[in-house]
C-alpha cells in the first residue's frame, strides 16, 4: 500500500459516493488507474464494504447503552451460546471481548428505556448465566466511522 492507496481510502471512508472522477482528480490518477486501485483495495480486503450511515434519531432509535458483561463460568459451551444469541439481537451494533474484570462490552441502540427493558430481558431469557450493568449515554461527542490511516 502506497501514499495513493491511502489518499483513496481517506476520501471513501468520507464518502463513499464519491464518484471515480472525483477520486481521480483529488490523487492525481486518471480514471482507469484509479477504478483499478480502488478494485484491488477491495479485493485484498481493505475495504470490507459500502454502507449508508443512517441518523439513528431520525429511525426512533434515540437512547444508547454501553452493556458491561460478566459471565459466571467461561466454559465453551457458553461461550458458543452467548455468541450465538448475540448475534442475532439487532439492537446490538458492537460487542467487544474485553480484558480485565468485564468479559464483554456492547453497544445497544435502542428506542427509550422501555426498548431497553425489552431488550435486557430478551437477553437473560435467552443467556441466564451473566451479570449485567448497564450505562446509557447521555450526549454523543464525537462519533465516527474512519479509522485514523495516515500516509
Amino acid at each position: 500500500m502506497d501514499k495513493t492507496d491511502i489518499q483513496i481510502l481517506n476520501l471513501l471512508q468520507k464518502n463513499a459516493e464519491l464518484t471515480i472522477q472525483d477520486i481521480s482528480k483529488s490523487v492525481y490518477l486518471s480514471t482507469t488507474p484509479c477504478w483499478k486501485r480502488i478494485n484491488r483495495l477491495k479485493n485484498a480486503g481493505y475495504i470490507q464494504k459500502t454502507v449508508a450511515l443512517l441518523d439513528p434519531k431520525k429511525m426512533d432509535l434515540n437512547t444508547t447503552a454501553f452493556v458491561f458483561i460478566t459471565m459466571n463460568s467461561h466454559d465453551q459451551e457458553k461461550l458458543t451460546l452467548f455468541s450465538k444469541v448475540i448475534g442475532k439481537m439487532p439492537e446490538i451494533t458492537e460487542c467487544h471481548r474485553m480484558s480485565g474484570t468485564i468479559d464483554y462490552l456492547l453497544k445497544v441502540i435502542i428506542s427509550d428505556i422501555e426498548g431497553y427493558d425489552s431488550f435486557y430481558k430478551k437477553l437473560i431469557k435467552e443467556i441466564q448465566f451473566l451479570k449485567i450493568t448497564s450505562n446509557f449515554s447521555i450526549e454523543k461527542i464525537k462519533h465516527t466511522s474512519e479509522l485514523p490511516i495516515s500516509i
